[in-house]
């Protein structure tokens, strides 16, 4: 089934409101009164809406006992992605599992991985049904307008929200330097909403550590696990990754063949996102024990390849990769062996190549690592717009759409089908 944006966006904020029930009473039930537990001010939890639209895109193709285990690890994945990236930003634990046997730092334990994947199954087998039928029911004219009005106000909220709990309060100070008649007003109601904000924060997140106002600046460029040495080693992965995947179709099949995913250059991005997801996420554990980086590479790679099977076919209209003739694969998008190389490529990883990495890009004088970087980001994204254009104007092509604007018939010039066919070989257009 596929699924409209309209669709989509009403499910994510249907699912983000009864995770917030769920959280919400949760807390009543142990605290004995009302927590708003949300990170926004609203009563959403978003993690729950992002996890279920991902189990909503990834699942049709499932079978009901996969459904489940698929449910339960991408939304143990998304809470793990999500205690890990907030404690990143604002420097605290939100939750902690830590008194709950089998889990991992306080972010996820087994118990709460089997009720997402039972939570997941009848989200998916009972609520969407009935819920798509409710969609549909109200005018789609008048739920066009109520989702504006949701994302306009969830789009403030979590601006507000993240100002005030990362503590950058340093725009009321400039704020109070301007001299216009509105500004003690402003100053006022902003001093209100931050410190209702802050209580809310404190009662629902007893556990928040407190964040550190100033942190030691590193002198080395690009230190430990930075923006800028990420997205380095984006880059080195894209092209590591591209020259590794064609070696390997050189060895196995006797033929040379183009594995990149972007139009310029020998870069393949899926292993450059991959390569910067591990790092952010396994830094932590970089020294632990081969088996657990093995384990937790074979989980997180299986679940990415997956949702960029599932993402790059609604997006594109193709499928870049099919293991349907391997033996344990998953919809074809997956299967057991690719995983252990997944497990298998974060031990090397960690344990050879990106001690070897990490320091070469620390010695990068700061001002021309800083230039570096800004180049690579622009060339890197550019590349990605527009190999995204080439293949979205392929997929027009092949349904009969003529050129209709200057950019379409440069596409067509530049980026024929049979240029796209060479950059993408293993390329299967998907029929409608």
């Amino acid at each position: 089934m596929n699924f409209t944006g309209y669709e989509l966006l009403w499910l994510f904020f249907v699912y983000s409101f009864f995770g917030w029930v769920l959280e919400t009473a949760g807390t009543a039930a142990r605290q004995r009164r009302f927590v708003n537990r949300g990170l926004v001010n609203g009563p959403l939890c978003v993690i729950y809406g992002i996890t279920a639209i991902v189990i909503t895109l990834s699942g049709e193709e499932l079978s009901l006992f996969w459904l489940f285990v698929g449910s339960a690890v991408l939304a143990t994945v998304v809470e793990w992605i999500g205690g890990h990236a907030l404690e990143r930003l604002y420097f605290g634990k939100w939750w902690d599992y830590s008194h709950v046997k089998w889990n991992l730092d306080g972010y996820i334990c087994l118990p709460a991985s089997l009720c997402w994947g039972l939570l997941g199954t009848l989200a998916f087998k009972l609520g969407n049904p009935l819920l798509l039928r409710l969609f549909h029911i109200l005018p789609k004219q008048a739920g066009e307008v109520v989702l504006l009005v949701l994302i306009a106000a969830l789009a403030v909220d979590m601006a507000a929200t993240m100002v005030i709990i990362s503590g950058k309060s340093q725009w009321m100070e400039r704020w109070r330097t301007i001299d216009f008649w509105f500004t003690s007003i402003s100053i006022r109601l902003a001093d209100r909403v931050y410190g209702w904000v802050g209580r809310r924060i404190a009662r629902a997140y007893p556990k928040l550590v407190e964040r550190k106002e100033s942190r030691a600046r590193e002198e080395s460029f690009a230190a430990g696990c930075s923006p800028d040495k990420i997205i380095l080693l984006f880059v080195i992965g894209s092209f590591l990754g591209d020259v590794t995947e064609t070696i390997f179709c050189r060895l196995r099949a006797g033929v040379w063949m183009s594995r990149s995913s972007l139009v310029w250059g020998p870069f393949s991005i899926v292993w450059g996102f991959a390569i910067a997801a591990v790092t952010v996420l396994l830094y932590r554990y970089k020294d632990r024990s081969d088996r657990f980086l093995f384990l937790m590479g074979t989980v997180l790679g299986g679940a990415y390849e997956y949702l960029c099977s599932v993402l790059t076919e609604m997006v594109f209209g193709t499928v870049f990769w099919d293991y349907s003739e391997i033996p344990f694969n998953l919809g074809g998008r997956i299967n057991l062996l690719y995983c252990f190389f997944w497990g298998i490529a974060a031990v090397v990883w960690f344990k050879a190549f990106y001690p070897i990495f990490s320091r070469w890009i620390e010695r990068i004088p700061r001002r021309p690592g800083k230039w570096l970087v800004w180049i690579l980001s622009l060339f890197m994204c550019c590349n990605m717009a527009v190999s995204a254009m080439a293949l979205i104007r392929s997929d027009q092509r092949s349904r009969g759409v003529e050129a209709a604007s200057w950019y379409q018939e440069i596409l067509d010039e530049r980026f024929d089908d049979e240029r796209l066919a060479r950059i993408y070989p293993n390329a299967i257009r998907v029929e409608e």
